[in-house]
């Protein structure tokens, strides 16, 4: 059984759509221990002792956004939807390694995934908003703690 059936049929995480079938267009991708997926051509066993990301675990447990999420809203990034929760993984785990990803970057976490209804632009601003959102979240961390240390 494939790791989508399994996500999809067993557990019921209707989030992870299936396209091609064949690890071609992307919109089954998931997350396995970080690194995006197509879960269509992994098999549920393979996932064993692994962890899986869904879109359904995307967001915080208290069922916040990620900020991906938001910018893929704020950013109209999304027609259909179809292909939308493999995007937002394969972005998620893009901006884990670089939160300063170029174009050419977004473009090549971007490449296993097919969109047929938008052109990509405002997926990869969503993206690039996301960046700075997390760039931002990141320095004020940064900030946060040193105030802690000195005080």
């Amino acid at each position: 059984m494939s790791l989508a059936d399994f996500l999809r049929d067993v557990l019921e995480l209707t989030g992870t759509h299936l396209g091609c079938e064949h690890g071609v267009c992307g919109a089954c991708t998931v997350l396995l221990d970080g690194e995006p997926v197509r879960s269509c051509i992994v098999l549920a066993a393979q996932a064993d002792g692994h962890t899986v990301t869904t879109i359904e675990g995307a967001g915080s447990p208290d069922g916040r956004l990620s900020v991906v999420q938001e910018e893929f809203c704020a950013a109209h990034a999304l027609q259909c939807g179809y292909c939308t929760p493999g995007m937002v993984l394969a972005g998620q785990a893009l901006l884990e390694r670089n939160r300063r990803p170029a174009l050419a970057d977004i473009d090549e976490a971007l490449s296993g995934n097919i969109c047929r209804c938008t052109g990509y632009v405002q997926i990869r601003e969503a993206i690039e908003r996301a960046a700075r959102r997390l760039r931002l979240q990141d320095e004020q961390a940064e900030v946060d703690t040193r105030d802690r240390i000195n005080h």
